[in-house]
This record gives C-alpha cells, structure tokens and sequence, in this order.
C-alpha cells in the first residue's frame, strides 16, 4: 500500500486576470507567502501578464517565482482544475469583467474560469476581487449570478478609516481583508478598534 503525505495546512489559488490592479495579486502571493504554511497556485491570463508589465514592470518570470505551483492558463488539465484536488479557496486578483462574465456562465473556457468553476461546484471559497467602474447592468447582474452561486465579489476598494499614508498601506489594508476572508491570520494591516474620543476644543474650555 502506497500512503499519500497529507496536503499542506491550506492551499490557496491565486489567479490574475487582465483588469488593472495587477498590484493585487502580486501583493496577495508575497502576503501569503509570509504566513508560511501555505502553498500557493498560480494561473495568469495574457491579458494579465499585459498589466503586469505595464503597471509594474514585472515579468512572467518574476510574478511566478512569487508562486509555490504554476498552471499555464490554457491548461485545462491542470489539477487546480479538477474537484478532487484538495484546496482551501481561490481569489482572481484582479478580476476582469470578461473573467466575471465568463465564471456567471459557467463557461469554464480557461484555467482560471475553470478553476472557478470547481470552487462553486465543490462548495469552496471563491474570491472575485473585481474592477471596473462605471458598472453596467451586465457586470451588475454577473456580480448577483456568482453571489448566489456562493462566490464572493470583493471589488478592491481602499478604506481611509485607518489613514493610510501611502498606495502601499491601501493596498495591504485590502488584501488583509481577502486573507481575512480565507480564514487565515494576517499582520499586515491594522483592526478597527472603535472611534477615538475627541479631544476637548479649546472653545469648550
């Protein structure tokens, strides 16, 4: 009898489509990375690798040394594509209305929607961090269609309640959120601990 070696603790995919944000999905891998115990999948479209060049002049190379696995993202045969692989969630960072569009369908017509596709199948976590403003009533409607498939839309939006001082800290406060939403620990950004008291007013003196 052969004996498998159990799964690391958690196994997270991470795929980044053609949206702009690529910043996001590399922050995501480089923060998971540092938990230590996870081990991370990764899948990106050409139109992400574009953005990833343009926003950050980051190569192919780069982006997947940030990867524990690389799955080419027309390789349907890849294991993150099967619901036998045993995996804690996935989130598309960012994702791009022709992504959202295409997992709302259940088109599967990629590694990354197909990825998806098994993450609402098996029940799994799935994370959209999708981008694009204006929304029109297709993106709107996508957006309802994966929610009550399960899926979560998680647009990138930074907070200022913690006053950040630089792009860096919005973007940390917003990918602590998503490893929040995948139950695991994050140290890269502050909790909300309520409203500080107001200091007295000189007037009211």
């Amino acid at each position: 009898m052969h004996l498998t070696q159990p799964p690391p603790q958690k196994r997270i995919v991470v795929a980044i489509s053609g949206a702009s944000g690529a910043v996001y999905g590399v922050r995501l891998l480089q923060a998971l990375a540092d938990l230590g115990h996870v081990q991370t999948h990764l899948t990106v479209s050409s139109a992400g690798l574009l953005n990833l060049q343009q926003e950050l002049d980051m190569s192919r190379a780069q982006v997947e040394a940030l990867a524990d696995v690389v799955h080419p993202v027309f390789n349907v045969g890849a294991v993150i594509a099967s619901g036998s692989f045993q995996c804690d969630g996935m989130v598309v960072a960012p994702c791009s209305m022709r992504t959202l569009a295409a997992v709302a369908h259940g088109l599967s017509d990629n590694l990354i929607t197909r990825a998806a596709d098994v993450m609402l199948k098996e029940r799994r976590r799935l994370i959209l961090m999708v981008r694009e403003t204006p929304l029109n009533l297709a993106h709107l409607r996508n957006m309802t269609s994966v929610t009550e498939m399960g899926g979560i839309i998680f647009p990138p939006l930074p907070s200022f309640y913690h006053r950040p001082q630089t792009i860096a800290e919005m973007v940390d406060h917003t990918v602590s959120r998503v490893i929040d939403l995948l139950g695991l620990p994050q140290v890269h950004a502050p909790r909300w601990r309520g409203l500080h008291a107001a200091a007295p007013s000189d007037s009211a003196a």
